[in-house]
């Protein structure tokens, strides 16, 4: 039978790329957040934003990969601003977002007044949070894909039992038994091996589809 793999865990990302602007002493500040699940992705989505708006004076950012509140994949920059002042307080925020495989870029067109240490904090922290106030978001559900097979007198009570794991059918065949592909979230595995044993008897096949 399938053993379920760690990193069951739910949590939400975002559901959309989003932007918001604002305007403190005459600078113009954009914050664009998006969902990226790898760290590659991640430096891409930066990459994107930087390019257009290569003429801005600065272009911060900060990224969570992982789990909300996750570090260890936990990024930021500067991007020539004070030390201190713009990628870590955007990094804070999005530590206590509740909110997993994020990045925020803070594009800033300095407006010729000065803001000062607290200032910029103030400042692109504030972005953060506001564009995060505002964010479309997604469950991220990780779940597998198995394919079973069954005797004919399991279809029914099968069938019956699947939206009790949130489980799906991707396809089914019926030669000699009854075959099904189906999807479901990684933390109701157990529970469904455990409930189509019981069903079956021991009798029924179950193995995981490798992603492809």
């Amino acid at each position: 039978m399938y053993i379920a793999p760690m990193a069951a865990e739910r949590y939400r990302i975002p559901a959309t790329t989003h932007r918001v602007e604002e305007e403190i002493k005459r600078s113009r500040f954009v914050t664009t957040v998006a969902y990226t699940p790898t760290v590659e992705i991640a430096r891409d989505f930066i990459a994107t934003v930087r390019a257009e708006f290569a003429d801005a004076s600065h272009n911060c950012w900060a990224h969570v990969i992982g789990a909300p509140g996750s570090t260890g994949l936990a990024g930021m920059s500067d991007d020539g601003e004070p030390h201190g002042t713009a990628g870590r307080p955007m990094l804070t925020v999005l530590l206590h977002s509740n909110i997993g495989d994020v990045t925020a870029v803070v594009t800033r067109y300095f407006g010729g007044t000065l803001l000062g240490t607290g200032g910029l904090v103030k400042a692109y922290s504030g972005g953060v949070q506001l564009a995060l106030s505002t964010l479309p978001t997604e469950e991220r559900v990780p779940s597998a894909t198995l394919d079973l097979v069954v005797d004919y007198a399991a279809i029914t009570p099968l069938q019956r039992m699947l939206p009790t794991f949130e489980a799906i059918i991707i396809q089914q065949e019926f030669g000699v038994d009854a075959s099904y592909r189906v999807k479901l979230p990684l933390d109701h595995i157990a529970g469904f091996q455990a409930a189509l044993i019981e069903l079956t008897n021991g009798q029924a096949l179950c193995e995981a589809v490798a992603d492809s």
